[in-house]
């Protein structure tokens, strides 16, 4: 719990939209969390992607596998139970992974 408090607070730092943590422990056998957040643009996504791994590498922290950061339409970095989804607005809405895991639980982090 600490280290999905810890991503939030840095992706609100960087002015990340739409904050929304998912446990998907329950549907999923892939990650216990999803945080799934909006940037405005490509060059926000790679630095709120870049600001995450940067500041969590500092502590030891480092994702398995970052992928998506050259487009940076949906950036996606594995920390294996917990899984960032980094959209740009309209793809955040054309892929709509809140629908497809509408059953997860939303966290209040």
């Amino acid at each position: 719990m600490d280290l999905l408090k810890k991503i939030v607070n840095l992706l609100e730092e960087k002015k990340a939209e739409d904050i929304v943590v998912l446990d998907v422990s329950e549907l999923t056998n892939i990650s216990d969390y999803f945080i799934i957040a909006t940037a405005n643009s490509a060059v926000h996504a790679r630095a709120l992607a870049e600001h995450i791994t940067e500041t969590l590498e500092k502590e030891g922290i480092r994702p398995i596998h970052v992928e998506g950061l050259e487009n940076a339409y949906w950036i996606l970095i594995d920390f294996v139970d917990i899984i960032i989804h980094i959209f740009q607005r309209e793809w955040r809405e054309y892929y709509d992974i809140e629908w497809l895991y509408s059953t997860a639980k939303r966290m209040e982090v």
